[in-house]
Order: structure tokens, then sequence, then C-alpha cells
């Protein structure tokens, strides 16, 4: 097992288009399809694989591509540091002080690697004033307990 981390800040209406958040339905739309499904079929499959929105579930990151991973960790407690450094790195830009609270993010880093540890996911939100949301995420990878049969996008040093 190893873990992707993901980092994506950016206007919270986008975060909050779910259709920009789920992957393509499986199957296309047919021609007797009501407008709404086509529509909703064609953002999907557009921006799905290009837009670095982080998607509804956290452990679907898997399916996006390997370039919106920002790091990749073979120790759970190396990806919790990455979650530290991020967060004392934005902290400053926290719209609320209860975030920016030291003993809180300590907090979060260490039950991100228990997680981990456990073959979890983490994923964390913070507004960092308006309109700005940050999203943290670190999905294990190889497998991914919620979606085992989903392949890496790209593998760790210790996969095969």
């Amino acid at each position: 097992m190893h873990v992707h981390g993901y980092l994506w800040a950016g206007d919270k209406t986008t975060f909050d288009k779910e259709s920009n958040r789920r992957p393509p339905p499986s199957s296309a739309p047919t021609s007797t399809s009501p407008a709404e499904v086509t529509e909703r079929y064609r953002e999907a499959v557009a921006e799905w694989n290009t837009a670095g929105v982080p998607p509804i579930e956290t452990a679907y990151w898997l399916q996006k591509p390997a370039r919106f991973i920002r790091d990749t960790w073979d120790e759970p407690e190396k990806a919790a540091d990455w979650i530290r450094r991020q967060l004392a790195a934005y902290a400053p830009r926290f719209a609320s002080g209860y975030d920016r609270d030291a003993s809180r993010m300590a907090a979060l880093a260490t039950s991100a690697a228990e997680r981990l540890a456990l073959g979890g996911d983490v994923s964390l939100g913070f507004y960092l004033g308006r309109p700005l949301f940050l999203s943290l995420a670190l999905v294990t990878c190889s497998p991914n307990r919620t979606v085992p049969e989903q392949p890496c996008p790209m593998p760790g040093d210790g996969d095969q």
C-alpha cells in the first residue's frame, strides 16, 4: 500500500458544482435520454479528466489522471507530515480562528496518520476567506478499501 496526496484551492462555487465532482456515468445516454442527462454526461466527460476539483468521494481521486497527484508516500507518517506542512502553510489564510489553532492542526495530522495506517483515506476542507476553499486529501492505493478494484493512477515504489 502507498498513499497519494492531493491539494486543490479554488472558488467555493466551483467546488459546490456537483457535476464537476462526479465521474462520467459508465454508459452514454441514448437518443431517448432526457436533455439534462445528456448534458450531465457531456459535462462529466469534458471536465472529469481536466479539472482538478476534488471528487465527491475521496477514493474517486484514483480515477483521475496522475497529474493531479501532489506526492506519493509508502509510509502513513510521511503522508501525515505533508498534511501537517500544508496546514501550516495555509493556516494564515484560514477564515476561521478555530482552524488556525496549532493544537487542532496537530491533532488533524495525527488523526490522518492513524487513519492511513488502518487503510483509510483522509479528506479535509477549509474556507480561506470568501470565496476560496482549500481541499486536502490523502488516498490509499493498491488497494483502496473503498474501491479495491480501482487500479492505481501511479504505482508507488513498493508496488508491482
